[in-house]
């Protein structure tokens, strides 16, 4: 959840795609989203397109960093109190909570701070060390008091649920759909997905960018069932004397990790499985295929 989308699901367009397959298209999350369906019949695709979109959105008006009417901005309301989260927000902080102790604190959520200093507009502007090193106090997951459903986030610190939000959100519209309609589909959003089964004409033909490239695919992968998450430093970045800084940073130093892929696609059960490891194996940087070996799972690295 990148930044904030008007009105998902206002401008859905249902479109034909090849031979019995249809798109239905919308932008949330800042990002382009689609519902491919193997059918010929517009109406359910457009009904699936508009359950996706709508639960797309709900989830962007919930966890939203942007909102003032969000739940994240509630919680920061509250700073320094201990408050009662609903339970789809505690779930999250539940999961958020194991990714930081099993990663030995690089996933964390309470980093989102640290863009007080770094802005990944692509521009030379690299924050003073002395303005990152000046946030750290206010970064660590194991500062929050949490017992489920109970939270006390201390002053000055932020909840940021962007790293967890885009394929949280592609799960949800998932399951949502799987529980509307048997036909094969594909769920979308900004090339993080998910499929329930492949079409009759064979598999999901998924195309991986490019770094530094207008959606020009570098690889076509066929997914038949599964989720596929990608994270890299395509659009969010800094470059200076010759250094790139991408926007993935280590919570610990404040810092982007040297030696990180451009682009790392990994395959999963779902698409919030393959969302935090394709993250963490950028935040191992140069270890980041070693990281996935010894995960045993599917990958794709693009330097």
């Amino acid at each position: 959840m990148a930044a904030p989308a008007s009105n998902a699901g206002e401008a859905l367009i249902v479109e034909a795609r090849g031979e019995n397959l249809l798109a239905a298209r919308f932008t949330a999350m800042a990002s382009p989203c689609e519902v491919l369906l193997s059918s010929t019949e517009h109406h359910a695709a457009s009904t699936l397109g508009a359950i996706a979109a709508q639960e797309a959105l709900r989830i962007e008006k919930k966890f939203s960093r942007y909102r003032d009417d969000s739940v994240t901005a509630w919680i920061h309301e509250h700073r320094g109190t201990t408050i009662e989260v609903d339970e789809e927000t505690a779930s999250l902080i539940d999961f958020a909570s194991q990714c930081f102790d099993l990663s030995d604190g690089l996933f964390d959520i309470t980093s989102g701070v640290l863009r007080r200093a770094w802005k990944f507009d692509g521009s030379d502007r690299v924050p003073d060390p002395a303005a990152v090193e000046g946030l750290l106090p206010l970064v660590g997951f194991d500062k929050l008091r949490w017992q489920s459903p109970r939270l006390l986030l201390p002053a000055g610190m932020e909840l940021d649920f962007g790293g967890i939000g885009k394929e949280y959100a592609v799960d949800r519209a998932y399951k949502l759909l799987a529980l509307r309609d048997p036909a094969p589909f594909l769920v979308n959003f900004g090339g993080d997905l998910r499929a329930n089964r492949p079409p009759p004409h064979g598999p999901w033909q998924v195309g991986i960018e490019r770094p530094d490239t207008d959606r020009q695919a570098s690889l076509l992968l066929e997914l038949t069932q599964g989720a596929l998450a990608t994270s890299g430093d395509s659009r969010r970045y800094l470059l200076k004397n010759g250094v790139r800084y991408g926007h993935i940073l280590d919570p610990r130093t404040g810092w982007p990790v040297p030696g990180s892929p451009r682009s790392v696609t990994v395959a999963a059960s779902t698409c919030t499985e393959a969302g935090l490891l394709s993250t963490l194996a950028l935040l191992n940087g140069a270890r980041a295929q070693q990281f996935l070996e010894e995960e045993g799972v599917r990958y794709w690295i693009l330097q």
